[in-house]
């Protein structure tokens, strides 16, 4: 079956509020498909390859650090919640847009003829789309009411080589600021010397990854608000061919660097708004 133009689509995504200044983004996790959606799509698709596998679970210790997190519930293939709602692209480079028409390495997205139609790509807009932003929103000026400031991190993951993006492996560690404009410099510093202070993990400051549609909405350093984006190469936590399984082991190491990172941001911004 299909929505119809009076359906709605339940529980576009997971909310849970934190008791700190930080929420971290999770657009590109969620695996729920549209009917038309799901009877639409490749064999190639239908493993949902270009998810960002596990990082909910990658990163549940944040609620330990008093983190707000938002979840985004639906597939990419249905509505891609980093990408701006009138579509333009974001990048120069080979990228995907607001609703993929191929994956990653250029396979087509949809059986041809078995795309969704205008209407219902509308409808993904209202219901999944624009409550994610209207939460990131809400919750930011939220925090900003409450303490001076909002800090975003906006977390990825991505398999570690896909030539039609980028050349060769990418780093493991891939930092977004916007080339500087969604954050302080002095947040960026402080991330970045995470980075630098390890030597298990490569890592690389505004690369192939500058950040998406959210860290350069949201992230505005002039009214108090900071976003980072972080692109994680899967191999390293996770198998990066089907089943896509989560590897504990592999995470738990990448974990000594993020738990840092984000106790490091917070700190940062004690810091700077102290009063």
């Amino acid at each position: 079956m299909s929505l119809s133009a009076n359906s709605v689509i339940a529980e576009p995504l997971h909310f849970v509020r934190g008791t700190a200044p930080l929420l971290i983004s999770i657009p590109h996790a969620g695996t729920h498909l549209t009917p038309e959606v799901a009877s639409g799509l490749t064999d190639a698709a239908l493993p949902l390859s270009d998810t960002d596998w596990h990082i909910p679970q990658l990163y549940d210790f944040a609620r330990a650090l008093g983190a707000s997190i938002l979840v985004g519930q639906y597939s990419r293939f249905v509505i891609d919640l980093n990408r701006p709602a009138d579509d333009t692209p974001l990048y120069a480079t080979a990228t995907t847009g607001l609703f993929p028409d191929t994956l990653f390495d250029g396979r087509p997205t949809f059986k041809a003829g078995m795309e969704p139609t205008v209407v219902q790509r509308q409808q993904y807009l209202e219901q999944v789309w624009q409550p994610y932003h209207q939460t990131i929103a809400s919750e930011l000026a939220r925090m900003k009411e409450a303490f001076g400031y909002a800090l975003l991190f906006d977390a990825h993951s991505i398999a570690s080589q896909i030539p039609r993006l980028f050349d060769g492996k990418l780093p493991d560690l891939n930092l977004g600021t916007n080339g500087g404009a969604s954050c302080s410099p002095g947040l960026s510093g402080v991330v970045e010397g995470v980075c630098l202070q390890q030597t298990r993990f490569s890592h690389v400051l505004n690369g192939r990854f500058k950040g998406g549609y959210i860290t350069r909405e949201y992230g505005q350093p002039d009214i108090h608000q900071h976003a980072v984006q972080l692109e994680l190469a899967q191999v390293n936590y996770m198998e990066e061919i089907e089943p896509f399984a989560y590897d504990e082991e592999k995470a738990r190491e990448l974990r000594n660097v993020l738990k840092p990172l984000l106790a490091g941001m917070l700190a940062w911004g004690e810091q700077q708004y102290k009063q």
